[in-house]
């Protein structure tokens, strides 16, 4: 698949003056609470109703979704409000029953698109469909599956395609339920700029108040458009409560997001700009001079660890310099998530070099 404009065709036919907005419950509940948020939504910037009909969670037993019936209430709200509508498919089935009531656009989940089986499954089924197929990022984060998933549909015919970034599942607490790792999605932007990006900040924050810096965020880093839970009773959603939002707070939102220009018009901007980036190019220049230079030493410990017989992981050790570092990215305004990072991906290139030198 290569970068073409025409990748964003069926998004620049919507004709917008603002990002594209997909809203409405995690799940499909009831007839009356579908068509009360359709129309709720509809005299605000969204454009695209969702609603999850089928919600096999994590552990059974949990609120699974309606199934096929929520497709006609889908399908009705369509019709009172003029949204397009768009749900979630995990296999040949749903797409089948998803087309019989004219949903306009499809999604595949994170869990669906980490298996090539299934989405070549459902990528057959949609094929010859005029439909537009917008593809989550997979829990993991492998930026080359995701993309994966989207050359599947590409080469099954489907032009109107399009990626949603909710984050990425990790061991490790943070205060995201899935972590954003805002670098995968930026590198899949460099690799295909015209292909649609859009947010679900939902997924990433799994609480709603920290939704619209999300979506900032993610304006500020030029995505196409976001897809927000909305719930006229949040609170008593039979699924993922604590992410949604009212659609009056959805509405407030989308005014107080600023949408930044790609570049500033001024001469003088464009100046001060450019100074303060040759500052940080001179900046990333020394910081990879010293990570070189610290490797250097590391290999010199691996010498004299490998001529004592020393093993090469000393805890004690680790966990002094990674306190220390803590400590002093507090300092310097720097989060522990951010610290914890580096860190953990220095030590772990550290371990690689004396592993290299004691085998050697």
């Amino acid at each position: 698949m290569e970068n073409k404009k025409e990748l964003r065709g069926w998004l620049d036919a919507f004709g917008l003056d603002h990002p594209l907005v997909i809203a409405g419950p995690c799940s499909a509940e009831t007839e009356e609470q579908v068509l009360k948020i359709a129309h709720q939504l509809k005299n605000t910037d969204t454009s695209v109703l969702r609603a999850g009909i089928w919600k096999p969670r994590t552990r059974p037993g949990n609120f699974e979704g309606v199934g096929a019936l929520g497709l006609k209430w889908l399908q009705k709200a369509k019709e009172e409000t003029g949204l397009l509508t768009t749900t979630e498919v995990a296999n040949a089935n749903h797409v089948d029953l998803a087309l019989k009531h004219d949903v306009d656009i499809l999604w595949i989940g994170a869990r669906t698109t980490v298996s090539p089986f299934i989405v070549q499954e459902i990528a057959d089924a949609v094929k010859g469909t005029d439909k537009i197929v917008l593809v989550k990022n997979p829990v993991n984060p492998d930026l080359a599956l995701w993309l994966g998933a989207v050359e599947r549909f590409y080469e099954a015919g489907i032009t109107k395609l399009g990626v949603i970034h909710r984050g990425f599942s990790t061991y490790e607490k943070t205060r995201y339920r899935n972590n954003p790792e805002w670098q995968i999605p930026i590198d899949l932007q460099n690799t295909f700029p015209d292909l649609p990006l859009i947010l679900d900040p939902s997924h990433i924050a799994g609480r709603r108040d920290i939704i619209f810096e999300l979506c900032q965020t993610a304006l500020d880093l030029n995505y196409d458009g976001l897809m927000v839970e909305t719930h006229f009773d949040p609170d008593n959603a039979w699924s993922d409560a604590k992410q949604q939002i009212t659609p009056a707070t959805l509405e407030k939102m989308t005014i107080d997001l600023k949408i930044r220009k790609v570049e500033g018009d001024e001469v003088e901007f464009k100046n001060q700009l450019n100074t303060m980036r040759t500052q940080i190019d001179l900046i990333d220049d020394q910081i990879m001079d010293m990570l070189g230079k610290r490797m250097k030493i590391v290999d010199n410990i691996g010498a004299l660890k490998k001529k004592n017989n020393v093993a090469i992981l000393q805890v004690k050790r680790w966990n002094e310099v990674l306190g220390r570092m803590i400590l002093e990215g507090e300092e310097n305004k720097l989060s522990e998530e951010f610290v914890l990072k580096i860190y953990k991906a220095i030590h772990q290139e550290s371990i690689n070099h004396q592993k290299k030198v004691i085998n050697d």
